[in-house]
């Protein structure tokens, strides 16, 4: 639909207008965006048109549940949880790392075009962000939610989260293949002060 154009007195265009074309170009249409006045959401294009704010808030809830549930567990809690997969989880992670850093010191003394720098920069892009899927893991399902104040190895599950925290930090500072080992050899320390027995990870 076509959109009420927003003018000034006089019949000028909108200062706010010109704001908005200036900032984000002249693809934009700022007189068509939503609107919030009071409980309820206004469409510029179509003023006698609301959507209430309750239907609005709801949807941004689920959204937020949505992601927390997609990119990490859930901390409702629901109850349900799966240590064995997480400990997978974060030696496939590590795999993916030891990975990266032999691809990153293959290729940066043979990089000579734009696609062997490209190719250089994702590997070390992947190398960060599965280091980074690690400490994420430590943090918000381990500490938040499964190491227990109560427990008797609380105090050593604790130093063995961190040395998992500190192990991928320092992936993400080196190439050296001594750093995707240590904290391979961090994460089976982990399951054992988690677990109280030797590791059974594939």
């Amino acid at each position: 639909p076509k959109c009420h154009k927003r003018r000034s007195a006089g019949g000028k265009r909108s200062p706010w207008r010109d704001y908005a074309l200036q900032t984000v170009g002249h693809g934009f249409q700022p007189e068509c965006l939503f609107v919030y006045r009071g409980t309820s959401q206004v469409s510029q294009s179509n003023p006698g048109d609301t959507v209430p704010m309750s239907r609005i808030l709801l949807s941004l809830i689920a959204s937020a549940l949505f992601c927390s549930t997609v990119f990490a567990h859930c901390q409702v809690p629901c109850g349900i949880y799966g240590d064995q997969l997480r400990f997978e989880k974060l030696l496939e992670d590590t795999k993916t790392i030891a990975k990266a850093q032999g691809q990153i010191n293959e290729l940066s003394p043979a990089a000579k075009t734009g696609q062997d720098t490209n190719q250089l920069v994702r590997w070390v892009v992947t190398k960060e962000t599965h280091a980074g899927a690690i400490q994420s893991v430590i943090a918000d399902y381990f500490l938040a939610q499964r190491i227990k104040s109560d427990s008797p190895r609380y105090t050593d599950q604790l130093k063995a989260a961190h040395a998992v925290t500190v192990a991928a930090m320092k992936c993400k500072q080196s190439t050296d293949a001594a750093t995707a080992s240590a904290l391979e050899k961090a994460i089976h320390d982990l399951y054992r002060a988690y677990e109280g027995k030797e590791p059974d990870l594939h």
